[in-house]
């Protein structure tokens, strides 16, 4: 991977306060280039600044905070998402995925000295992969505005870039974790229980990609030529089964738990009503459809595109990549 991006660059980078977006940040600035990150006010921000970022704060779909954020810039990633959340009005995903991303093709198009946009979508815009493995040519099928949105702005700005010269690459990272993140730390807590429940009775697939190799992946799409008006799946280049995922973790916690197996219709039923009283008080419902839907999906892809077209290479594999993780976890006093 011996493509880097120019010094002399000038990087805009959305999201930037988030999981991926922080570290993708952070190893910009190590490579010598001017980076701008597009935020909204918060602690995040001023941490940036202090790590030698320019922040420009306000929301992403706003045109004027775009236009600015844009003014000048070599490189844009495309980070921002709307957190799945109780408290997340549904038009924010249109605009945060789908408004933000027309307002910034718009306005880097046809600028002179703009190299790339790498446009952070998502595995979820494939759904459940009912023959695994899955790849970049899957049917699309979403299964929540979530990935409805990411979905809709993907496929608008691989149009636009196509019918106005507009240099793309579109990355649809896996499931992302490492250290910081919060979304798998729910699963290794529950490696230490006693019993650890599993709805259903399939696989429970899921495709992993570690933070290091995601933002590797985006470096490299940014700049190789081969990169250009292309779809890559960015992952771990072997799923793993949510059982898997528990005794790996479990051998770094030293608490082995015993695996039951839980029918899921009525935990299904239990979800729908959870949300329909949570919602309008906009709570966080102690468990919803989305949740319960997860032990009932296979995500499963070929990643090979990655490594074959671009000669990426990845730095953890799933059981180095859990293991680091989760002694990191113990080290913080999180587990």
């Amino acid at each position: 991977m011996r493509y880097t991006l120019p010094e002399a660059s000038t990087v805009l980078v959305t999201g930037a306060t988030g999981f991926t977006g922080r570290h993708l940040v952070t190893k910009l600035l190590a490579r010598n280039v001017r980076v701008r990150a597009l935020a909204r006010p918060s602690s995040r921000a001023v941490e940036l600044r202090a790590l030698g970022c320019e922040v420009i704060e306000g929301e992403v779909y706003d045109p004027d905070i775009v236009r600015a954020a844009c003014e000048g810039i070599t490189y844009l990633f495309h980070v921002a998402a709307a957190f799945r959340d109780a408290g997340v009005a549904d038009d924010i995903y249109s605009k945060v995925h789908v408004q933000s991303t027309q307002l910034l093709a718009k306005a880097v198009s046809g600028r002179p000295g703009f190299k790339r946009f790498v446009q952070v979508s998502t595995m979820g815009v494939h759904g459940h992969i009912e023959h695994p493995p899955g790849n970049e040519e899957s049917p699309y099928a979403p299964g929540d505005l979530y990935q409805e949105t990411k979905l809709e702005a993907e496929l608008w700005i691989r149009e636009f870039a196509k019918s106005h010269g507009l240099s793309l690459t579109v990355v649809r990272p896996t499931g992302i974790y490492g250290p910081g993140d919060r979304r798998l730390l729910k699963i290794f807590k529950m490696s230490k229980w006693p019993i650890f429940p599993i709805l259903g009775y399939g696989k429970c697939l899921y495709h992993l990609t570690h933070v290091e190799d995601l933002t590797n992946a985006l470096l490299l799409a940014a700049v190789h030529p081969r990169a250009e008006q292309e779809v890559f799946l960015c992952g771990d280049p072997e799923a793993i089964a949510l059982e898997d995922i528990v005794r790996t973790a479990a051998e770094v916690t030293q608490h082995q738990p015993w695996i039951v197996r839980i029918p899921v219709t009525p935990f299904f039923w239990l979800a729908d009503l959870c949300e329909v009283v949570c919602k309008p008080l906009k709570i966080a419902p102690p468990i919803y459809r989305r949740r319960v839907a997860f032990y009932t999906k296979d995500r499963s892809f070929d990643t090979s595109k990655l490594r074959n077209y671009l000669g990426f290479e990845h730095t953890y594999t799933n059981r180095t990549g859990i293991i680091q993780t989760v002694r990191w976890y113990r080290e913080q006093g999180w587990l």
